[in-house]
């Protein structure tokens, strides 16, 4: 996830943890962190981030089993660029809502 496929918006918008049917970035335009949109977005990416921590515990159970085979490794590496993928997400969406001082 590069900065051309997520620029930096404008004051007030928020990228949401979800992307549309196309595969295109949504954004939340809103006034406050308590609406019910937010908490939603607030919701879904406590569980990106949960589901990360499982990926990242099976992958490497995967990687440290000699035995594992290509299509366990392949399953293991696929669900980790997935997960990896929800958290850059969450990370540009945090990015973007840290206030900037104008110094």
């Amino acid at each position: 996830m590069s900065t051309s496929e997520h620029p930096r918006t404008a004051d007030g918008l928020r990228l949401l943890p979800w992307t549309t049917p196309e595969g295109n970035p949504c954004y939340l335009s809103t006034d406050g962190d308590h609406r019910r949109l937010s908490q939603l977005a607030d919701d879904l990416e406590a569980a990106q981030l949960d589901s990360g921590e499982q990926v990242l515990a099976g992958a490497r159970a995967v990687l440290a089993d000699p035995r594992a085979g290509e299509r366990a490794v392949r399953f293991a590496l696929t669900r980790a660029a997935e997960s990896l993928a929800d958290l850059l997400r969450i990370a540009v969406s945090r990015g973007e809502r840290i206030p900037h001082s104008r110094a």
